[in-house]
């Protein structure tokens, strides 16, 4: 039977549902993803806010749990009901322009997520040993480059990934406990609060989103499953369902708790974060000296799991623009990461700032893509020919939409306080 035969054969209520242990060996492109978002820029910023704002955007986690959610799962079903990752698919329904300009606005995103990366890196270090952040950062992208030189990529990068998840996890709820746990009347209050924005914060709240929940982590995550070998079957059975919940599940986890840490610890004060000291500062009341070596550990681990993955995927979304070959051991892909690495390294090398402040500046830019990715996502699931002759995904549809309104209303607010603020 030919190709085309199978697709219109197919059926979705005859695909058997796998088991947890079946379900597990498929998850993979989402703790990937995973890794890539919690950076140094999501340690930064989640802190931040908390710092600044205390427990008032707690409510913002459960935009990144629906956004994240909605973002993943459209790309995803576009992906399988199309046959293309996203960006082949823009290119099919409206043309190589279109393709190519979001694959370069990707990339450019990417760029600024990669240099928040480098920062975060050479900041871990110094809060170590006390060296030079920019030697720090060297060091880094020396054992990255070796990592990178290596076969098997995918699955070095998802083992490596998946380590630091799991340490981060660990020290992050260690400290959280460490400092006393949250009080919970505010955390409650500031959890239902929907909508509310402190005086200043909503620039802020763009930089979180944009971290935490991007449409560009949906784009990738489609490449990645091509990698995986995922089938239209996987759409069915549970397993993109549950790698997409364990990407978002993974973030919230993570993020959540050292939101909490910078509430608890230097909102009282009336601290923000502009230096890596004050990152260290949020568990030196429980650890004493010994705070900068656990935030530093945990920068490192942050930036080093985002920067393998992060350089990589703009390499892939811009090739994908172009309708070149994607795959991780391409080797434009290869040789091109250790140069965008290096224009990125002399960049952070010659800004005249602390590197928090680079990281926080990388992580407003990542914004960028948004409104020109999100929109083509959002159109082609509107579109009849996109679902392979199935039902359409009406409440997929909607969220869909409202996570793109969201997304433009949050940009043009944050434009207007940079510009006329």
């Amino acid at each position: 039977m030919s190709n085309t035969k199978k697709e219109e054969n197919f059926d979705p209520s005859k695909v058997e549902k796998l088991s947890f242990k079946e379900i597990l060996k498929k998850i993979g492109p989402g703790i990937i993803l995973s890794g890539i978002v919690i950076g140094p820029g999501a340690i930064t910023t989640a802190a931040n806010l908390g710092a600044s704002y205390g427990y008032s955007l707690m409510w913002i986690y459960l935009l990144v749990g629906f956004m994240g959610s909605v973002y993943v799962l459209t790309t995803y079903r576009l992906a399988m009901l199309t046959g293309m990752p996203t960006l082949h698919a823009i290119r099919k329904y409206y043309g190589k322009f279109a393709a190519g300009f979001t694959g370069f606005a990707l990339f450019l995103t990417c760029v600024f997520f990669t240099m928040g990366n480098i920062s975060g890196s050479g900041t871990g270090l110094n809060l170590i040993f006390g060296i030079d952040w920019k030697l720090g950062s060297i060091i880094m992208l020396a054992i990255l480059a070796i990592c990178y030189s290596m076969k098997n990529v995918y699955s070095l990068i998802e083992k490596g990934i998946t380590i630091c998840i799991a340490a981060m996890i660990v020290a992050f709820y260690i400290t959280l406990v460490g400092v006393g746990g949250p009080d919970w009347g505010e955390f409650g209050k500031g959890l239902v609060t929907i909508g509310n924005f402190p005086e200043g914060s909503i620039v802020a709240a763009l930089g979180f989103l944009s971290t935490h929940a991007a449409i560009t982590t949906g784009i990738y995550g489609t490449y990645l499953g091509k990698e995986k070998k995922w089938t239209k079957a996987d759409l069915f059975n549970g397993s993109m369902k549950a790698d997409a919940i364990a990407h978002v599940a993974v973030v919230i986890l993570i993020s959540i708790a050292i939101m909490l840490v910078g509430a608890i610890v230097l909102h009282p004060q009336g601290q923000a974060i502009s230096a890596p000291a004050q990152l260290a500062g949020l568990l030196e009341p429980v650890f004493g000296r010994a705070a900068y070596i656990i935030m530093g550990i945990a920068l490192l681990g942050a930036a080093f799991s985002s920067l393998m993955g992060n350089t990589q995927r703009g390499l892939v979304l811009l090739r994908a623009g172009f309708d070149k070959p994607t795959e991780l051991t391409n080797p434009f892909i290869k040789y091109g990461c250790f140069i965008v690495l290096a224009i990125c390294t002399v960049i952070c090398f010659v800004f005249n700032g602390s590197p928090v402040q680079l990281i926080l500046i990388a992580n407003y830019a990542t914004a960028i893509a948004t409104p020109v990715a999100g929109a083509f996502v959002t159109l082609m699931l509107w579109r009849k020919d996109t679902e392979g002759g199935l039902k359409a995904p009406t409440a997929l549809r909607i969220c869909m939409t409202i996570c793109y309104i969201v997304c433009l209303i949050l940009t043009g607010f944050s434009l207007y306080d940079l510009i006329l603020g």
